[in-house]
Formats: C-alpha cells, structure tokens, sequence
C-alpha cells in the first residue's frame, strides 16, 4: 500500500476547496501556518505562501516522507492532542482526514485554537460520516458495510464528520462556513484513481473478509463503472472557524 499515493488522491478531493478557504483565511499574506496531521507531505508541500511552513505528524515514516517533500517546512514528530507549540503562534492552523483517526477529537481542536493567533484561522478540510455511506448498485451494500467495519476496527470514529461543526462550537471556535463537500463519482475515476482506491479497500478488509469475496465485489465494482451505475457517497464535511 503506498499511503502518499492515497493522500495524494484525497488531497485532489479537496483541492477546489483548500484554495477556496485558504485565500479566504488570507494563506498568500500568513507569516506563520501549520498543518496538524500533515502525513507524508501531500499537502503542505503544495503551499504557495511566503509563510514559515509547520507540520507535525505522528507517524515517524510519514515525516521522512513529508521531510523529503516538503524540505522547506519545520517537521515536528507529535501527538495533535499535546502540540508541541506556544500558544498563539501560527495564523493558519489546519488538518484534513485527520480527526476521524483521534481518540479525543475535541482535545486536538482545543490545541489547534491554543496555537492559533487570535483573529487567526482554523481549518478542517475533510472529516467524513461513514455512518451515512451509500453504495449502489445493491450488490454493492455490503462492501460499504465491510469497509466501514474495518474502519472502526482500525480506531476511526466513522461518524466524526456529521458532528464536526459542533466541535468546532464546543471549543469556542467561530464558525465562519462549514458544509459537505463535493467529492468525485466511481465512475469519474481514472484507471489509476480506481486502481488506488481498490488498494485501500483490499488493505482495509484483508483478514476480515475471504479473498474470494473481496474479489467478487472488486468485480461487481468494476463492471458498474462500465456500465455508469456505480454510486458511493460517503458525506464529507468541512469546517472554517477563527479564534
């Protein structure tokens, strides 16, 4: 499984919508941004800014990856729920497909707002809602309910999107616009995307489910896209808030 192939493929999902955001919350005129969660780079290394870029992450393998894409920022091995930072110290605070992954999701966004200027930003680009996850054809069904048991297996809160906006509200945040965003079809997906996508659904049910019924649905998927009856939506929410 190469995982900054798949944080590059999310990182698409959102990109109409980080520009959107950033230029609002003023990224071109930051002296300071930091991006919580930051993985192996798929992100911060895209940032056109003149700020001191900052990235912390707790997976160690993840930071040499980030370190060798993103060599101009500040790389910070840490846990989200104790940022290693003062208080007040960046005007751009960020993560994507982050919370759902933390044990005390209202604990790390406490620490991103204490990190955060005031008047400054915080941003929460993807947080998904599992529990909501619509598959079809049919057959489809039960792979999404596979998958989404696989992800509570793994430690991810498979409903943290839906209350996303509410955390935000619970931690004093103001919210200045938070919604679901738009995420690409099944059978929009190039040969690549869908090959990346398969990749994460193999890995995610490997153990849990038999090879043979993996692969039946693998090809049940593949010929609903031919056919441009496959749908999947899991709702995925965002959130911009400022200290």
């Amino acid at each position: 499984m190469n995982w900054h192939e798949r944080y590059t493929q999310q990182a698409a999902w959102t990109r109409d919508l980080r520009e959107y955001l950033f230029r609002q919350a003023g990224l071109s005129g930051a002296n300071s941004v930091l991006e919580v969660g930051c993985g192996t780079g798929a992100i911060l290394s895209s940032l056109q800014t003149p700020a001191a870029l900052h990235g912390l992450d707790l997976d160690a393998g993840a930071l040499a990856g980030c370190r060798f894409r993103a060599s101009n920022a500040r790389l910070t091995r840490g846990d989200a729920r104790d940022l290693p930072y003062r208080s007040g110290g960046f005007d751009i605070t960020y993560c994507h497909f982050l919370l759902l992954w933390i044990k005390e999701p209202l604990k790390a966004i406490f620490e991103m707002k204490r990190v955060t200027k005031p008047k400054g930003h915080i941003l929460a680009f993807a947080e998904p809602d599992y529990t909501s996850r619509e598959d079809q054809p049919g057959q489809l069904a039960a792979l999404g309910k596979w998958q989404t048991e696989a992800l509570k297996r793994q430690g991810a809160d498979i409903g943290l999107g839906e209350r996303l906006a509410g955390l935000f509200h619970r931690a004093g945040i103001q919210i200045v616009e938070t919604g679901a965003i738009q995420r690409r079809s099944p059978e929009a997906m190039d040969p690549g995307e869908w090959k990346n996508e398969w990749a994460v659904i193999e890995s995610d049910l490997s153990g849990f489910v038999p090879r043979e019924e993996i692969q039946k649905m693998k090809h049940l998927d593949e010929e609903a896209r031919a056919r441009g009856t496959r749908t999947l939506n899991v709702p995925t929410y965002f959130a911009w808030g400022q200290v």
